[in-house]
């Protein structure tokens, strides 16, 4: 059965997000050629916070509400910080969605496929409006073709295509909603790319109902930049890697082990939580249960047990978030130095080539050699190679300091709430606990 293809168990839908305005990006042969290598990486200015965090009702779970007027609220916190970046959405020509997962159970296998809706006024597509379901090795097929085709470019990763840690069910409603995010992020990149988002296997993908009859064609549509830089020996070794790109190699590898650190502590830290959280839940209890034996304290009883209630929602609620929202950012931006390093090889690759065969040229006994149209088309390619990985890497590096502005924000906005749901329901407890005069 094909991707696009109905299935005979009952679809589920799940929550969808919609489309978000893109950034302009200039073209990666607009930056420096190879020529101005000794020149830093100079990132664009911090791009604007997206609206992404609306106003939260912070009622408490008993329906009492929480007071936001306060300086230390979340919801001001995140007003004075809010900024907007709808202002260039009305110049993106191409837009990209990933919703509407939906479970399909054939003979063979049981899988789940995701609705993928582009919007466009670019002349390269036939209608201004697609609509297609694809799977996950769909748009794992896609990630090879970009690189294989694009092989200059960095292709933004996709998320792990076994379940990940602390997953058991792969079709439960919280795996696959996670994926859906990080495959309509992965799309969102690829739609946002200057290079990327015209590549053909982009636009097939985003397009053909049947993608079948296209993954048959293999190697066929490799254009020739992915041909010579695929078939590429091992041959040749580079000398050295220039600073600049050198200086890209360093700091990937102390960011990931930074990102990895960070991921296995917060782990630790929702492992904890949970642990807690199994104690809270037995603890609030007793004095409900104690309540019963005691009628001059059974109010205040009551009402203790309830407040801890209250904190074990909120206590839940916060480690949810952490798993769901803040492990895959960082996971993605593991995967994405890997692809990052990855094109830092074929880089040294095809330097390397250039290198070996100019040296070639140089040991022949001429007063002038004449340099060959070989090493010359090699030189190219290094310099287009340079172009492209500055160009990716600036570009990378605007939305890592985007996407993680917008992490560390969210992570602040859950704990205030957090802190402010148990503050809250302590202090609804506080008159019942004072002492009440006696009645004559």
């Amino acid at each position: 059965m094909s991707a696009g293809g109905g299935g005979l168990g009952t679809p589920r839908a799940l929550p969808s997000s919609g489309p978000r305005a893109l950034r302009d990006m200039p073209h990666p042969l607009a930056a420096s050629s190879s020529e101005e290598a000794a020149s830093e990486l100079t990132p664009s200015p911090d791009l604007l916070l997206p609206r992404s965090f609306a106003d939260k009702d912070l009622s408490l779970p008993n329906g009492t509400p929480v007071d936001t007027s306060s300086p230390a609220s979340s919801s001001s916190l995140l007003n004075r910080l809010q900024l907007d970046d709808d202002l260039d959405g009305e110049t993106r020509d191409l837009f990209v969605t990933v919703d509407d997962p939906k479970k399909h159970i054939c003979t063979m296998e049981t899988y789940i496929t995701y609705r993928v809706t582009t919007k466009t006024t670019r002349a390269e597509f036939d209608l201004p409006e697609y609509s297609v379901r694809r799977r996950y090795q769909d748009f794992d097929w896609l990630r090879n073709k970009l690189e294989e085709s694009q092989p200059t470019h960095l292709i933004p990763p996709l998320p792990e295509k076994f379940v990940m840690k602390g997953v058991v069910d792969r079709f439960s409603e919280e795996f696959v909603e996670t994926r859906r995010k990080a495959l309509d992020k992965f799309l969102k990149r690829i739609a946002d790319h200057p290079v990327l988002s015209f590549n053909e296997h982009f636009n097939v993908f985003l397009t053909a109902k049947d993608l079948n009859a296209y993954k048959k064609q293999g190697m066929a549509l490799l254009s020739k930049m992915g041909e010579s830089v695929k078939y590429v020996t091992g041959g040749y070794k580079l000398r050295s890697r220039p600073l600049e790109f050198a200086a890209i190699g360093d700091y990937l590898d102390t960011f990931v082990l930074k990102l990895g650190t960070i991921d296995r502590i917060a782990q630790r830290i929702i492992k904890e939580e949970l642990e807690y959280l199994v104690e809270l839940r037995e603890y609030g209890p007793v004095y409900s249960t104690w309540g019963g034996l005691e009628v001059e304290l059974a109010e205040p009883l009551e009402g203790v047990s309830a407040c801890i209630g209250n904190c074990c929602t909120a206590l839940e609620e916060l480690s949810d978030d952490m798993t769901e929202d803040f492990l895959p950012v960082l996971r993605e931006y593991i995967l994405y130095s890997e692809s990052m390093k990855n094109v830092l090889k074929k880089r040294d690759q095809v330097q390397a080539e250039y290198e070996a065969k100019l040296e070639a040229v140089a040991l022949k006994k001429e007063d002038r050699p004449k340099v060959p149209a070989e090493v010359e088309k090699c030189q190219d390619r290094v310099e287009c190679f340079n172009a492209d990985l500055k160009a990716d890497m600036e570009r990378w590096q605007n939305n890592k300091r985007q996407d993680f502005r917008q992490l560390l924000m969210g992570m602040a906005d859950k704990n205030i709430q957090y802190y402010e749901k148990c503050l809250m329901a302590w202090e609804s407890i506080i008159p019942l606990l004072q002492d009440k005069p006696e009645t004559k």
